[in-house]
């Protein structure tokens, strides 16, 4: 399958969401949503720590030093109580904005 093309915005709640399963480093944010979207999206570290580090600064996760599965130093990330707000009011827009779409594409 190809990659998709993220729309502008999606990438902060697939983020956010993946975050909502626990804490863990940008690799394996990264890897979880290529994996969830069956290799759909690869997100390039270009794109993810800009992000992390986008949402960190609005107080919607936050960070900590640890050590990865491979003993690593890495970076950790979480979600906050206003990060946990934010997928909330996130997901019910992206499901709004779902649902008028397929309502175009759906025939009559």
């Amino acid at each position: 399958m190809a990659a998709l093309d993220l729309l502008q915005g999606t990438l902060d709640l697939l983020i956010l969401k993946t975050l909502s399963w626990g804490p863990m480093h940008g690799y394996s944010v990264a890897r979880l949503i290529r994996e969830r979207s069956d290799d759909a999206f690869l997100i390039e570290e270009g794109a993810l720590y800009p992000a992390l580090h986008r949402l960190e600064r609005q107080g919607w996760i936050e960070s900590d030093w640890g050590l990865s599965e491979n003993n690593r130093k890495a970076q950790f990330y979480q979600l906050t109580a206003r990060g946990r707000a934010q997928l909330r009011a996130e997901v019910a827009t992206w499901q709004r904005y779902t649902k008028a779409v397929a309502g175009v594409l759906e025939p009559a």
